[in-house]
């Protein structure tokens, strides 16, 4: 998310001088106020901590049950834990590379390691991924609110079950204000800043499944409604042990959320508070992560289905069960809501760099701004519409772009050490970092060319549809 100055400037940096072109980033810090920001005085803390922990969490978080009836809780949980701590390495990793290269965006340290291809290829990735992610956000709002029938058998969305089937709460409908009425208008924001707030609410939204989810469990365990969950993977067979391997792509791509450090660190009045933001949403998203994993695998058990949303549609077995699955289902479709602006600005950000690479700050250029949150946001709109069938596509894609930028691109640029900066520790964790990737994706894109030309039966669903979530 940068633009190129025509100035070069030397770098003398370790093993070699060279010269390489200085980066800008595309949104001005706060310390370029007067570019445009006026009395913007710096991003906060808490915001900067809301706004990267909505980046982590979005519709993955609904698929960490169905991992943990495939791990058991103890490998699941302890996996979790892992992938935390090597997305803080990754991310300390690409920050200290980015002050050492004078880089402030991502496809900044990305071009001082690898020149304008490397700058390219990065952007490139983030809009696959990001417009990926959002497409699947707006069906699954739809799907949410307005039902499905993708599967064959109808699906009552949370508004035909209130008010019936009307013309006015049917999917394009709903979409369509939801487009204009939330996604447009907080689009319009500059600043990742200004999102603090919705961000807040965002995160707010998922504890409240949380909460719900294991008032629900203890209520039913008390009553000895449920039985306690198993540790450790059943494995009967040789299969089972290959399931095991489906639950990789959702834990490794659980906490992509490079492409923001950069823009959140950019606005903070004092830059060293960018570590204690990242291992502190890191830590809240991992508390989620694990209470949403280990309250869901507890209330459902064996039958909890590859997307734990869709158990709320049947009974839960306790008084007023229709009111607590509506409020877990409205909570989901808001939450992904208030995701979407967050996701969109770094989506804009990179595609802007894509295609005006020497253009001035797409803060400072209204005109730009609007074409591309406009252009953006219809072709997201009408793909998501009218072609729901492009996820196909994107589920390869997707898959591949998210762990290149959450991993195999971090984990480049610290081999490569232009800089001379990086330790044996950090090479030693970059290849792990590069190897377990590689083998998440690979299993990513089996798991989905499986499901696309297999006749569904029990084991495709497994594969299949935990597969699903492994990019969002």
């Amino acid at each position: 998310m940068t633009i190129e100055n025509s100035t070069p400037e030397m770098v003398v940096g370790g093993r070699n001088s060279r010269v390489v072109e200085k980066k800008a980033p595309l949104l001005p810090s706060k310390k370029e106020e007067e570019g445009g920001f006026g009395e913007f005085s710096g991003a906060s803390f808490a915001g900067g901590v809301f706004n990267l922990s909505t980046t982590i969490v979005g519709a993955g978080i609904m698929s960490l049950p169905a991992t943990m009836k495939i791990l058991g809780l103890i490998p699941g949980m302890a996996m979790i834990v892992f992938v935390a701590f090597l997305t803080d390495a990754s991310i300390e990793m690409l920050m200290r590379f980015s002050r050492a290269g004078k880089a402030n965006s991502y496809g900044g340290v990305m071009g001082d390691a690898f020149g304008r291809f490397g700058m390219v290829l990065l952007q490139i990735c983030v809009v696959v991924n990001n417009v990926g992610v959002m497409i699947v956000y707006m069906i699954i709002i739809g799907d949410v609110l307005s039902g499905t029938s993708a599967s064959g058998a109808h699906h009552s969305g949370v508004l035909e079950g209130w008010f019936g089937a009307h013309w006015w709460n049917g999917r394009t409908s709903v979409l369509t204000a939801t487009t204009l009425l939330v996604f447009a208008p907080l689009a319009c924001f500059k600043r990742v800043d200004s999102l603090q707030y919705t961000s807040a609410l965002s995160v707010a939204l998922a504890v409240v499944f949380v909460v719900i989810t294991a008032g629900i469990a203890i209520i039913k365990l008390a009553a000895g409604g449920v039985a306690l969950p198993r540790l450790f993977p059943d494995l009967p067979n040789l299969i089972s042990i290959g399931k095991l391997f489906t639950a990789v792509p959702i834990l490794v791509t659980a906490y992509i959320c490079h492409y923001n450090v950069h823009t959140i660190d950019n606005e903070l009045d004092d830059n060293t508070q960018i570590k204690p933001i990242v291992r502190i949403s890191l830590l809240l998203c991992s508390t989620v992560y694990i209470a949403t994993s280990f309250f869901g695998f507890l209330l459902f058990g064996e039958f909890t289905l590859d997307d734990v949303l869709a158990n709320f549609d049947s009974d839960l077995g306790i008084p007023y069960s229709n009111v607590f699955s509506d409020v877990v289902r409205v909570s989901y479709a808001v939450h992904l809501m208030l995701v979407f602006p967050i996701i969109f600005h770094a989506l804009r950000l990179n595609l802007d760099g894509l295609v005006f690479p020497a253009a001035r700050p797409l803060s400072s250029d209204n005109r730009r701004f609007a074409l591309l949150s406009v252009i953006l946001l219809s072709v997201i709109f009408l793909l998501a519409n009218f072609i729901p069938s492009i996820w196909d596509a994107f589920q390869f894609t997707g898959a591949t772009a998210a762990v290149c930028i959450g991993f195999i691109f971090p984990a480049a640029i610290t081999l490569k050490d232009n800089h001379g900066i990086a330790s044996k520790w950090d090479k030693i964790l970059s290849v792990v970092m590069i190897v377990l990737a590689v083998f998440s994706n690979a299993v990513a894109i089996y798991s989905n060319a499986h499901t696309l030309f297999t006749k569904s039966d029990k084991a495709t669903t497994t594969l299949g549809s935990v597969s699903r979530f492994a990019f969002i």
